[in-house]
């Protein structure tokens, strides 16, 4: 039997977490636990707010479309993420919701859009990705909300990565075809981790010059199909999280 309690609604709380703690909820959430998932008062509700691990709380209905969670017993103690850092080229609307759900779902800690030469998007809505993060870690049992970080063109964002962050940069280009050898040519383990995806045009030969003078860098190649810029995404974070992360 798995140990983790599948069957019980999750909610992200944006606000403290404690044994007693009466918590309103917003319109949105009430309606989806009154009306969406027709709960009753008593009905558990599993919640983290990011900080303070997660809780079991109980529904109290205050009307059709009101209600409070009463917090009563931590289920799990608050867990630091892996610093995984996912950079990528935006894409559009429904798109780049996928990816963006599934980057959180495969460890990322932050999510960062990057514009380059041959991005198709030019703006990304970041209350919508923020959405969007939320929305997968309640569905998938994760503690630690990755951060939305704001968009930045290609120099500056690849010009502030820390000198001791390995950068997995995902380059069709690359000279080693395989990608797990690639990654397993890492001669350390990294604490710190960026993943980068380009446009479906691919990088500039300027933005892949740039890229390598990075002072850890490590060219992956997603192997021998052209890939759609979202499954790359899950493509390079599995690598990363079977090679270099938490999947070891």
């Amino acid at each position: 039997m798995a140990a983790y309690d599948f069957s019980a609604p999750r909610l992200f709380l944006d606000a403290p977490l404690s044994a007693g703690t009466r918590i309103p909820l917003e319109r949105g959430q009430a309606n989806y636990l009154l009306n969406a998932l027709r709960l009753k008062s008593g009905a558990s509700v599993l919640v983290f707010n990011g900080r303070d691990g997660e809780w079991r709380a109980s529904l109290a209905e205050e009307g059709r479309n009101s209600a409070r969670l009463v917090v009563e017993k931590q289920l799990r103690k608050q867990t630091a993420p892996a610093d995984l850092l996912y950079l990528f080229a935006p894409l559009k609307h429904a798109r780049l919701d996928y990816m963006v759900q599934k980057a959180v779902e495969m460890g990322a800690s932050a999510l960062k859009p990057v514009f380059t030469r041959r991005t198709q998007a030019s703006r990304v809505n970041l209350e919508r990705m923020r959405a969007n993060v939320v929305e997968a870690a309640e569905q998938c049992g994760i503690l630690a909300v990755p951060e939305v970080l704001p968009g930045e063109h290609f120099a500056p964002a690849l010009g502030g990565l820390e000198p001791d962050r390995l950068l997995v940069f995902c380059d069709e280009d690359a000279p080693v075809a395989n990608p797990i050898s690639a990654a397993s040519e890492v001669l350390r383990l990294p604490a710190k981790i960026a993943v980068m995806v380009g446009p479906e045009g691919g990088f500039t030969e300027d933005e892949r010059a740039l890229a390598l003078r990075h002072p850890w860098v490590v060219r992956l190649s997603l192997g021998p199909r052209i890939l759609r810029a979202d499954t790359a995404a899950v493509a390079a974070l599995a690598i990363v999280q079977a090679v270099l992360g938490d999947w070891r």
